[in-house]
């Protein structure tokens, strides 16, 4: 076997697994390529096109050596054995499904791409986020070649969060790889299989037929969005009875059954993949003819979204029932901590929904500047962007906390108190801060699922 292994696709996936991949496997060649020369030619500089702990020095240890970037996508399907396929598949904005299903024309176009470029067998393997039942059309559309060649379609998700991506894949919870059940889908199996084992312990490497391991990954996520819309349900109640969600969420995830991740109130969970992932598994819930099923999914995307709402709502309530005119800082723009994406973060809409209110937005975020001048490029209102948070706060009426940056928790909120309108709000959408401490400092304190501390409602 050629120790060739193609990744298509630099994007979150591809550029953080295939660096990971190179750095513990010094006897295969690792090519990323990508279309997008801007993003090749950042993974090939000392900046890389995303954000990530740790990623610089796995790609250092790597690049050049075994690890090598490039914009020849026909070039790397001729040389590789092994293609992995990290392709974008949004959800389809058109025609059936449209909202729902995902959008394969990428994904497509890369296996024709595949069929046209190869001279011989290779095994190609599922990377990107795809429905169930997808490898099988890959597979059609591989094997209608006219060469006598032969295509092993292997699905092998990710399970990384960003963030903590390059340890989830140094250290992974399970590596899932499916492959159809044939003599040659199985030896094919055996081939990925051996390239985790240089790193990753053999109890760990789950192998399932293809189509188990394609709809493994759409009910992992789900699952993990469900918990959140669940809590953040339950918040709405907490500040109705005046529970506190952060003692209910703890209490729960004391019970084994239960465990404590992914219990924590917040504006609502964004990413890449949790919305479109339960969407498409709405979809395919309706295909097969299961109504019900798909309304239960559905209901966790409408959660997060009654979340987001909510936590505007509560923001004009509390700041005399308008935003109009009024500075508001907004903390935070990446829709988790320690990554630059926005992708689906709640801050989007959020923004979107203050400045439809008229309010002014001072937005301050670590590493998602660029992707949010991105993201509200379109949009008509006031805001500026802001690389210093003591520069986005001065002379607003309100902080909003929208991603739990822990640097947030160690800014001078004294200073910040001085150098802003008063009343002064800080509405806590992470539930990060020290309320207690804030409302002596004169803070207007407006949590998720706790008490309001405020001066103002005696």
């Amino acid at each position: 076997m050629n120790k060739t292994i193609l990744c298509i696709g630099a994007g979150y996936v591809g550029g953080p697994t295939m660096a990971v991949i190179a750095d513990n496997c010094p006897d295969y060649k690792v090519i990323v390529v990508d279309i997008n020369a801007d993003r090749i030619a950042a993974w090939q500089s000392d900046k890389l096109p995303i954000y990530e702990p740790g990623l610089d020095e796995v790609v250092k240890r790597a690049r050049g050596r075994n690890l090598f970037f490039s914009t020849d996508v026909f070039g790397g399907i001729k040389e590789a054995d092994i293609i992995f396929v990290s392709v974008h598949t949004p959800t389809k904005t058109f025609g059936a499904g449209a909202g729902k299903a995902a959008n394969l024309q990428y994904w497509e176009k890369t296996a024709r791409d595949i069929v046209e470029h190869a001279d011989r067998d290779k095994i190609v393997i599922e990377k990107s986020t795809l429905p169930v039942r997808t490898a099988e059309a890959m597979h059609r559309i591989l094997q209608s070649n006219d060469k006598g060649l032969n295509f092993e379609v292997i699905s092998n998700p990710e399970f990384m969060a960003e963030g903590t991506a390059v340890d989830d894949l140094q250290n992974p919870d399970r590596v899932l790889i499916g492959a159809m059940e044939t003599s040659s889908g199985q030896k094919a199996l055996q081939a990925i299989v051996d390239i985790y084992k240089n790193w990753v312990p053999e109890e760990k490497i789950k192998t399932t037929n293809v189509w188990s391991s394609e709809l493994s990954k759409l009910v992992s996520n789900a699952m993990l969005a469900q918990r959140i819309s669940s809590v953040n349900s339950i918040s709405a109640l907490c500040e109705k009875t005046d529970a506190n969600i952060v003692e209910v969420s703890g209490a729960m995830g004391l019970d084994s059954r239960i465990g404590p991740k992914f219990l924590n109130a917040s504006v609502g969970f964004g990413g890449s993949c949790f919305k479109k992932d339960i969407l498409n598994l709405v979809y395919l819930c309706e295909f097969y003819g299961l109504p019900e099923v798909a309304s239960y999914w559905e209901q966790v995307v409408l959660m997060n979204e009654y979340q987001e709402r909510r936590f505007v709502q509560k923001i004009v309530d509390r700041m005399f029932n308008t935003v109009a005119g009024k500075k508001i800082a907004l903390f935070g723009f990446a829709f988790k901590a320690n990554t630059g994406d926005t992708r689906e973060s709640p801050a989007i809409y959020i923004s979107k929904l203050l400045l439809e209110e008229q309010g002014q937005l001072a937005i301050h975020d670590p590493e998602a500047l660029d992707n949010a001048a991105i993201d509200l490029k379109d949009v008509e209102g006031d805001y500026t962007f802001e690389e210093d948070p003591y520069e986005a706060a001065k002379g607003a009426h309100a902080i909003a906390i929208l991603t739990e940056w822990k640097h947030f928790c160690d800014l001078d909120f004294e200073r910040l108190y001085h150098s802003m309108q008063k009343p002064a709000f800080i509405f806590d959408g992470r539930n990060i801060l020290d309320h207690k401490r804030l409302h002596k400092i004169g803070f207007n304190v407006y949590p998720l699922g706790q008490k309001a501390l405020s001066h103002l409602e005696k």
